[in-house]
Order: structure tokens, then C-alpha cells, then sequence
């Protein structure tokens, strides 16, 4: 057992874990072989100090899970939550990581006991990381991330988890992207905040956005920079819905075009319009706004957090509807972040008429979740009314209902599984 300690103003830090290797300054362990099932054999790397470059940066450090469990702040945000239940936790930051690789292996030690499935990723620029795992485990992860001074002021988001783990498995790995983007955008540097959006804390939007809708002769534009397929189940009111399906193939205010239907931001005034961006987390109006600076855009607001950071703290207030995420649960309402939130079953009034609407018949829809075509080789992901689910049998249109690889209608919050598990499933044909 070895303590850490790295100053006064954080936790000791004791290992007690299973037992570990214990290595010397200078003495590097480069991979080591651990055995698997069935006989197998996988290298797994380990992260040497060496005393040529011991700095704090790049320590090893193992953790109690006693000492960085669910802190007060997190206790505060979900008082109903032990230490067994699951959550999910999304986080990301951009610090400059001279050896992300190295970072990448460094991780993957620290969470060889943890329970925690997700996507994390590393590059040059920072960490994106979104993951499920009981909370114990999650927030431990989160807390040991917080140790590193470098990662000291990441803004940790949880919320509850629906049924055990929100991702099928562990990705933890090194990206060149943290957000995808179609184009050449590998010049553009996220490590200056001055070239980023201004960002403006839940209650400076709320109030903004009341100020900009008493005074309609202000040039703003509020831009929802997500997938229409997220806005079609919440959004902030005025927000226009985005054309696109992929944030991948976003373009606003890049694009050639002079059609303000298709982008926002097409034959606006670069210099006077107020720009106010939102995304669900925060990252991709962080990256995107970076490219809009690049254009000329000068006056660019961002949402803080994102609109889970804004439910937390704010609920509904301007908000209409539930935030789309990018786990098993697809869908939650603003009382999933604010519990002082009333949950709404049906959806709330938009003032667009695409807000809520069947894919199939165009009525709104009562459950504001999206499902995927139960034809495996189309999976769209879809809104449905519950008599449209019913008649076409989870299907997205006439022609999937045919389809050889047919899974069986899945009833409440649930997500498909892998092929095999339906393979021998036989849908009942109608006569």
C-alpha cells in the first residue's frame, strides 16, 4: 500500500486494488501478457516513469475508489443515486497532450478494475468522453481525471441511467477528431478559447434569449448546431430546425448558398448579428464556432454545458420538449437533470409544425423517443406514432415489413441487440 499525496488541496490517494507491480525511478515496463479465457493470451500495456521525465503530468496513479467516489457535488445533483446505481457521464476538454498515446494507455491501467463502459477518446487537443457504469466507477474515473492539473476544470455532467449500462462496451482509444467533420479541418487549433464562441453560463442564455424575444428588431440568429432528428423531440423555442442528419455534414455559414431555409446563417451581417449556438454537451458548438471565426463571424455566443448543463440548472424555461442523447436511452426529459422539473408525457407546444411528428404519417406523436427500423438492414432512426408501430410492426415504411432479417417490435425504452439474438424469430405476416 502507497499513498500519493499532492498537496493540500487534494485527496491521498491509497492503493487498494488488487496487487500491483511495483517499479523503481527509471525502471520501464513496457507490456506485460495476462491471461485470457479459453487460453488466450492479449499484450496489455503499462505506463512506466521513467526519471528522466517524471512530472506530474505523466504519473501513474492508483486510486481508492473510497476516496474518489461520488463527491458532494454529485451527491447534491443526484441525492437518490447509491453508490451501486448506474449513471452516465459525459465530460470533455481541450489542453494540449504532447503524448496522447501515451495518455490512452494510461487510462485504459487506471480503469483495468473499473466497470465502465462508453466512448472516450484522446488526441493532441484533449479528451471527448462520454460513458456509463454504476457510479462508484463512473465517477471515480472522473474524479482520478480531475487530479491531473491539466484536467482540473472539466465540467462533469451525470445522469441517471435507465437500466443497467447505457453502451454495449468499452472505447477508449486515441481519435484524430474529437468531433467528426467532413472537409479539411485539421489546421484549426481548439486550444485558444479566444477563437472559441463566448461562452455564457444556463442563467446569462435564459436571459438572453428572453431580452433577444422581447426585442424583435436585434439581429440574432439562434442556431441549433445538432441533428434534425434531435430537434424534431426538444429544442429552445425559435430555434430553426437544422437540415441535416450527421453533424458531420454541417455547413452553416460555409456553404455557397444564399438560402436562409437551408442555412441560418446565409446572406447575414458578420459583423453586427448575434450568433447564439447550442449544442447537447457543449463540444461540437466549441469546434464548430472555432470554423465560424475563421469566416468572419464575430459576435458568437455558445451555451455552457450545453443543453444538459442548461436543464440542470435552469429546467424547461425556454425549452420545449426532451433532449435527444447518444446512448441507450435515446431520449430524457428535463426532470432526468432537474428533478424539480415536472415531466411532461406528451409533447409541449413548439410553435413549428415539424416538432413531434410521425415519420410515417406526419400526427404528433405522444413519446417523444425515436426507434430503429425493426428491417436490420435499413435501422433508420425514426419518431412513430404508437398506431403506425402497430400496423407496420416497428417498421419505418411497407417495404422493410418484407425484409428476410426482421427483429420483433420492441416494447418501451429499449434499443436492438445483435443480430443473433433475434435471428430465429419469426414475425407473424398479416393476411
Amino acid at each position: 500500500m502507497w499513498n500519493v499525496a499532492h498537496g493540500a488541496h487534494t485527496p491521498t490517494i491509497t492503493l487498494i486494488h488488487r496487487p500491483t507491480i511495483f517499479c523503481s525511478i527509471g525502471f520501464t515496463v513496457a507490456a506485460c501478457k495476462l491471461p485470457l479465457r479459453r487460453g488466450k493470451w492479449k499484450p496489455r500495456q503499462i505506463i512506466a516513469v521513467s526519471s528522466a521525465s517524471l512530472t506530474h503530468s505523466n504519473t501513474v496513479h492508483s486510486v481508492s475508489l473510497s476516496n474518489l467516489g461520488p463527491s458532494e457535488e454529485h451527491r447534491q445533483l443526484l441525492p437518490q443515486i447509491s453508490e451501486e446505481d448506474f449513471v452516465v457521464v459525459n465530460f470533455y476538454h481541450f489542453v494540449f497532450i504532447e503524448d496522447p498515446q501515451a495518455e490512452v494507455s494510461k487510462h485504459l491501467y487506471f480503469m483495468r478494475d473499473l466497470d465502465i463502459h462508453g466512448r472516450i477518446y484522446l488526441n493532441e487537443q484533449g479528451i471527448n468522453a462520454q460513458y456509463s457504469g454504476p457510479s462508484k466507477h463512473a465517477l471515480a474515473y472522473a474524479n482520478w481525471l480531475r487530479e491531473d492539473p491539466r484536467f482540473l476544470d472539466i465540467l462533469v455532467q451525470v445522469s441517471p441511467a435507465i437500466d443497467g449500462h447505457a453502451f454495449p462496451k468499452l472505447k477508449l482509444r486515441y481519435k484524430p477528431s474529437l468531433v467528426q467533420l467532413e472537409g479539411d479541418f485539421s489546421h484549426v487549433s481548439l486550444l485558444d478559447p479566444s477563437k472559441r464562441a463566448i461562452p455564457l453560463t444556463p442563467s446569462e442564455w435564459r436571459k438572453r434569449l428572453e431580452t433577444l424575444n422581447g426585442k424583435r428588431d436585434t439581429k440574432y440568429i439562434l442556431l441549433d448546431i445538432r441533428n434534425g432528428y434531435e430537434w424534431d423531440i426538444g429544442h429552445f423555442q425559435g430555434a430553426q430546425r437544422p437540415t441535416v442528419d450527421s453533424f458531420r455534414y454541417t455547413s452553416f455559414g460555409l456553404s455557397q448558398t444564399k438560402d436562409a431555409a437551408s442555412d441560418p446563417l446565409a446572406n447575414v451581417d458578420k459583423e453586427k448579428t448575434e450568433v447564439l449556438m447550442y449544442c447537447t454537451g457543449g463540444i461540437r458548438c466549441d469546434v464548430y464556432s472555432t470554423i465560424l471565426r475563421e469566416r468572419g463571424f464575430q459576435n458568437l455566443y455558445t451555451l455552457k454545458g450545453g443543453v444538459s448543463n442548461y436543464l440542470k440548472d435552469e429546467g424547461s424555461k425556454q425549452w420545449v420538449g426532451n433532449l435527444f442523447v447518444f446512448d441507450s436511452r435515446l431520449s430524457l426529459p428535463p426532470s432526468a437533470y432537474n428533478p424539480e422539473t415536472e415531466s411532461c408525457s406528451t409533447p409541449q407546444f413548439s410553435g413549428n409544425n415539424a416538432f413531434a411528428r410521425c415519420y410515417i404519417c406526419n400526427s404528433q406523436v405522444s413519446q417523444l423517443r425515436h426507434r430503429n427500423c425493426a428491417n436490420l438492414d435499413c435501422s433508420l432512426l425514426f419518431l412513430c406514432c404508437k398506431e403506425c408501430v402497430s400496423e407496420l410492426r416497428g417498421c419505418c415504411c411497407s417495404e422493410c415489413t418484407s425484409s428476410p432479417r426482421l427483429r420483433p417490435v420492441l416494447a418501451g425504452p429499449q434499443r436492438y441487440q445483435k443480430w443473433h439474438i433475434y435471428r430465429d424469430f419469426k414475425q407473424e405476416q398479416p393476411t
